[in-house]
């Protein structure tokens, strides 16, 4: 199990950009993926983007596919989401989570940081 802790949140207003950090207590390169994972008040979580450990490969939710990209560092156990464009219905907690397969489900994701609010204003 790894410990993982997000940074980067804050309030930005539409238009502008955040760039979400995920510190991981342990080697990232051995979970094949990492992901970013968002959820905002009364709704249900959602995937965002993950990356591999080996090639590199991600994948993307197609809300924000061209403004988000997702990158890892495994020499410093670290995985980033350079958020620009930010929209309003970005408002969300963000988490990152380590797994198994390159997908946006919830369940195929094992471990989980505590997440950090990124809040856009209009």
């Amino acid at each position: 199990q790894v410990q993982l802790i997000e940074s980067g949140g804050g309030l930005v207003q539409a238009g502008g950009s955040l760039r979400l950090s995920c510190a991981a207590s342990g080697s990232i390169s051995d979970y094949y993926s990492i992901a970013w994972f968002r959820q905002a008040p009364g709704k249900e979580r959602e995937g965002v983007a993950c990356i591999s450990s080996t090639d590199h490969d991600t994948v993307y939710a197609a809300f924000v596919k061209g403004r988000f990209t997702i990158s890892r560092d495994n020499f410093k156990n670290a995985v980033h989401l350079e958020m620009n464009s930010l929209k309003p219905e970005d408002t969300a907690v963000y988490y990152c989570a380590t797994g198994r397969i390159l997908r946006l489900f919830a369940y195929d994701y094992d471990d989980w940081g505590q997440g950090t609010q990124v809040t856009v204003s209009s």
